[in-house]
């Protein structure tokens, strides 16, 4: 059987205790609200008064909740902004890998472009040019500096004739093919080049040094007239290489001359240009005294 929706408290003490206090409590609430009306109504002043009392008691309690609300609403503030500011780190990293891309390939496009631009000016020597080929291969671990030409005797390519890139001297040819060349560079220590310092024309010799570097003396022996940063240059002496053709950079000063770094690397330098003799009479006559590659100009 279902109990009645209305049971009464019966003899529960408690039950019966509890809905005493109700009453107490909605009654003694009913005549404060009266009298809060009554004075409200015959006393403004201190309806105010009491009002202000009031507001003292509940402002902890006011100040509390009010603080839980801005601390709960500055954690979610802090937490969106900390998803959107890596959402815009996302964003933004994406962002410089695509610019550094870009400026990878900015930067290998004005590399290209000098290159391209370079072999053009050696175009307009067109009197003095014999052919243009690639670099194909260099020795590394040989006592000697020699490398390997694209073209050869095909080409109209001879012993003994200068090579040299964009940016400057390479080698001479000291051995021919019918489709390639072999070059003995200007960093081997048997080839002999005369240069002069750019600035001024002050005449000297350079040698290579088989590590990437070559040895730059003055024809007058005494105190080093070099500075480091000074350009050396071809200077057209012996009647093979052209003069003013770009040859090092003075790094460091020594006690005879100079450390210099060739301007032209031929491990970044895929077209070279074989030249003609700068004055090939004068160098027919002195191969038939001493040709080049009579000693030891084979690779080692």
């Amino acid at each position: 059987m279902a109990p009645p929706p209305h049971r009464r408290p019966g003899f529960s003490r408690k039950a019966q205790y509890g809905l005493f206090a109700t009453y107490v409590i909605a009654i003694a609430g009913t005549v404060v609200a009266a009298l809060l009306l009554v004075i409200s109504v015959a006393d403004p002043s201190g309806f105010s008064a009491l009002r202000a009392v009031g507001a003292e008691i509940t402002a902890p309690v006011a100040r509390f909740f009010n603080s839980i609300r801005r601390t709960g609403k500055d954690i979610g503030g802090n937490m969106s902004a900390y998803f959107d500011a890596a959402s815009k780190n996302v964003a933004l990293t994406k962002q410089v890998r695509a610019n550094r891309t870009r400026l990878i390939e900015a930067n290998a496009l004005r590399v290209e472009n000098a290159r391209l631009r370079g072999l053009l000016r050696l175009q307009d020597d067109a009197i003095e040019q014999v052919a243009v080929g690639r670099l194909i291969s260099s020795t590394a671990s040989s006592t000697r500096r020699v490398a390997t030409l694209s073209i050869g005797s095909n080409y109209a390519v001879q012993r003994a004739q200068p090579v040299r890139g964009p940016s400057g001297l390479i080698g001479r040819v000291i051995e021919t093919g019918p489709t390639t060349a072999r070059i003995l560079l200007i960093t081997d220590a048997e080839n002999l080049v005369p240069v002069m310092r750019a600035s001024d024309g002050l005449p000297a010799f350079s040698t290579g040094l088989g590590n990437g570097l070559v040895v730059i003396k003055p024809l007058n022996l005494g105190e080093s007239p070099f500075k480091v940063g000074d350009i050396i240059v071809t200077s057209g002496n012996g009647g093979l290489y052209q003069p003013n053709i770009p040859f090092a950079r003075v790094v460091r000063r020594t006690n005879e001359g100079a450390l210099a770094r060739p301007l032209a690397d031929p491990a970044n330098t895929p077209f070279a240009v074989v030249m003609k003799a700068y004055k090939g009479e004068a160098r027919e006559a002195q191969q038939a005294v001493a040709p080049d590659g009579a000693t030891r100009e084979a690779a080692e």
